[in-house]
């Protein structure tokens, strides 16, 4: 990784080998950055308030060797990215602002990649996750992990079944309990369609009333005018000597059209004359059918106006829009409206009639999903006891070897009762359930021979619980290896001889996968493979820090600092030379070097 401008570090490489690298600097140097960058790399949240202080951004770059065909490398390529000889290269920004850039294999990705690579790529640890292990459901997820599809796909299915009945209950319950207001809406809905159907409005039927009725109502004026217009047009029978427009049209002409052949100009006139005296004639007539046509009927009117006052009560009751209605909500008025309205109503009263039935239903469905949950509760937690037992074996084993010979590791599972109708019949009895079952799991420690078994939140110890998260590690390193395990100061607390079986299990740990480990104990730094120290100077400005591979005389020194808080302590250097050599004694000859 290179990290720049990120916390204390200004500018800093760090390589991480294969096998076993341990972190060690003095308290503030920034090592915690080191874990920081990491989880930057993969995933983590961006926090502003990381980046340097005077510098616009920080970044953090990475490369990772990979094999092409693990899940992490085929995920990348799905999102284009491209390995790069092998390694895929892995970039994350953060600004000042907060603003955060991703990159993986040369293509800008969302940082929810990195997370997702993350998962197959590391598995990080640290005092916070030992906070996290004393919690029951915490507890439950690890020994779910470790029984594998034993217990991941009945629960899946559980969870399924859980998320459907969930949703028919609380369907079945706002059916029920709205049962009253809906058989008062059903019967709202019922009278509006009756009436709508007694009357039996038609598209645009209000509108054309409303043109007839306003007709009839002036009928005479109407009349009288259209036979004025017609006489003046045409002439009136009774006046012979009367001048009307077709006569005088008629005159003009025919004074054209004696002198036409002189001027085409002229010519044109008088056709557009002759087009003019065809269209009075046009006009005159169609006014005398008008007016022969038009009848003052008071009956019809009445008519008229009494089915224009049952439509208007339909309209102002299911036909006027919605306030601040637009577009298509406001769209057609009316009885067109009020057809509309008819036809949503009556599609909204078959889902009310249809109620009873779908309660039948859905009631009928509740208890399906309820039985098929208590199968598959019952087939999660066997499973469950069946992994309880050789997980608590395989840790306690792991504690063995961590200087803890006595200390026995057991899981209590245990359900809840709950009454009838609230909970599921699982091995003839009524137990609570949840989305992950009917099972309340807890790890529990005894820490030496005649100590009762109790949750490892008050059975054990800061040092001891350092030391059951991290064989809880190493078991599942076998059950659900990653390629790479960061501990950032899980050792705190403890010392001594405990200290010494951390590192031995850590360098065993390695063996089958990189581990990275932040620590203050030079006991657990000695079985490293690699040796890196976070230094920090200042010069009165600003503080810089670096990261340093040590060779093996920087590796005493920093041995003897860290046993003796002196580098050129002649004791300390003994001391530390010798946890060397205790710590490379039983390993393998091609992992002695550091």
């Amino acid at each position: 990784m290179r990290i720049q401008a990120l916390g204390v570090i200004d500018d800093a490489v760090v390589e991480l080998s294969p096998g076993f690298t341990a972190v060690t600097g003095e308290t503030g140097a920034g090592k915690t950055m080191v874990v920081t960058s990491l989880g930057l790399l993969l995933g983590g949240r961006a926090d502003p308030a990381l980046v340097r202080t005077g510098a616009g951004r920080a970044v953090v770059e990475g490369r990772i060797s990979l094999d092409a065909a693990s899940p992490a490398a085929v995920r990348a390529a799905e999102a284009g990215a491209e390995l790069d000889e092998g390694a895929l290269l892995v970039s994350r920004t953060v600004s000042a602002e907060g603003r955060s850039r991703a990159h993986v294999g040369g293509r800008s990705v969302p940082v929810g990649l990195l997370a997702e690579l993350g998962e197959d790529l590391i598995a990080v640890h640290g005092q916070t996750d030992q906070q996290r292990l004393l919690k029951p459901s915490r507890q439950r997820g690890a020994l779910d992990r470790y029984a594998g599809a034993a217990v991941s796909k009945p629960l899946e299915r559980y969870q399924q079944a859980f998320r459907r009945l969930r949703e028919v209950a609380a369907t079945l319950e706002e059916l029920t309990t709205r049962a009253r207001e809906r058989a008062q809406e059903a019967d709202l809905l019922r009278f509006g369609l009756e009436e709508v159907a007694a009357a039996e409005p038609l598209p645009g039927e209000d509108a054309e009333l409303a043109a007839e009725a306003e007709r009839l109502g002036h009928a005479d004026a109407l009349s009288s005018s259209a036979t004025l217009a017609h006489g003046a047009l045409a002439g009136d029978p009774a006046e012979p000597d009367s001048v009307d427009a077709g006569t005088l049209v008629a005159q003009a002409r025919r004074a054209l059209d004696a002198v036409r052949a002189h001027d085409p100009r002229l010519a044109a006139l008088a056709d557009r004359l002759d087009e003019v005296g065809y269209l009075l004639a046009d006009v005159a007539a169609d006014l005398a059918g008008y007016a022969d046509g038009l009848d003052a009927d008071p009956v019809r009117l009445a008519a008229v106006e009494e089915r224009r006052s049952v439509l208007s009560h339909l309209v102002r009751k299911y036909g006027a829009p919605e306030p601040g209605a637009a577009g298509d909500d406001a769209q057609g008025s009316g009885t067109t409206a009020v057809l509309r309205w008819a036809e949503d109503a009556a599609a909204r009263l078959a889902e009310l009639e249809g109620d009873d039935d779908r309660i039948g239903e859905l009631a009928a469905e509740r208890e399906a999903l309820r039985a098929e949950l208590s199968a598959l509760a019952a087939e999660v937690s066997a499973a469950r006891h069946a992994a309880a037992g050789r997980f608590a074996e395989a840790v306690t084993a792991e504690l063995t070897e961590l200087a803890m010979p006595h200390a026995r590791v057991t899981f209590a599972i245990a359900q809840t009762d709950a009454d009838a109708g609230d909970g599921l019949e699982v091995g003839g009895r009524t137990v609570a359930y949840g989305p992950h079952g009917v099972d309340e799991v807890e790890v529990l420690l005894a820490p030496h021979p005649g100590a009762p078994p109790r949750p490892i939140a008050k059975g054990a110890s800061g040092g001891e619980l350092s030391r059951v998260m991290l064989a809880v590690e190493v078991v599942f390193a076998g059950a659900d290896p990653v390629p790479t395990y960061l501990f950032d100061e899980v050792d705190a607390g403890v010392g001594g001889k405990a200290a010494v079986e951390i590192g031995r299990r850590l360098a065993k740990l390695a063996e089958s996968a990189q581990v990275v480990v932040v620590t203050h104990l030079p006991q657990v730094a000695a079985f490293a493979d690699r040796h890196l120290v976070v230094e920090k100077t200042s010069d009165g400005t600003v503080t810089r820090s670096g990261v340093k591979t040590l060779d093996d005389a920087e590796r005493v020194r920093e041995l003897s600092r860290m046993l003796a808080g002196l580098e050129d302590s002649e004791l300390g250097r003994a001391h530390a030379e010798e946890l060397l050599a205790a710590a490379r004694a039983p390993r393998r000859p091609d992992r002695a070097a550091s």
